[in-house]
């Protein structure tokens, strides 16, 4: 660990966060938890909110592709997207869904905050977000698309967005 610069689970439990939380609505394939968890790791998000359907820790599949990362980021479970919404508004968080819709922003023109927090939901493999959580939104943004399938797995659309606003909030 040490050769590579890798902090222990213990470190980075204790070490500032970025200021952003990753919500789950009712994400339904565990290998897309687990790569949202291995993500959540690598950029050292504050927390996952998994609400709905979407699957928790431990299980083998989540454990699979998060390689050790349930370990080290703070999740919390919610029975629906709407009560972890109402929690992360009230502590100030600025809330985006990833989706393709009218009022969406292309992310690449989306400026955040500066000391703003930022909570990015992600929705379900076939329904997308759902519209109740879409319209509770502060934004939408979109991930801007050349091919013809106009479609990203949840964890690319998850790596993609975290690292963009990693970048434009001066994380690195």
């Amino acid at each position: 660990m040490e050769e590579l610069e890798r902090v222990s689970v213990e470190e980075f439990k204790e070490m500032d966060k970025s200021p952003i939380v990753l919500v789950l609505d009712n994400v339904r394939s565990l290998n897309n938890v687990g790569s949202a968890f291995r993500t959540g790791d690598a950029f050292g998000v504050e927390k996952i909110y998994l609400c709905g359907i979407t699957g928790t820790p431990p299980h083998r599949d989540i454990q699979k592709t998060a390689l050790g990362a349930t370990e080290s980021v703070e999740w919390e479970y919610c029975l629906n997207t709407m009560l972890a919404m109402d929690k992360l508004k009230s502590e100030g968080y600025q809330i985006c869904a990833l989706e393709q819709v009218d009022r969406s922003v292309m992310l690449n023109e989306f400026i955040p905050e500066k000391g703003k927090k930022y909570a990015l939901v992600f929705g379900n493999e076939v329904f997308g977000v759902e519209e109740e959580v879409l319209n509770a939104c502060d934004a939408v943004l979109e991930i801007p698309q050349l091919g013809t399938k106009h479609s990203l797995n949840i964890s690319v659309s998850l790596g993609i967005a975290v690292w963009d606003l990693m970048v434009k909030m001066e994380q690195f």
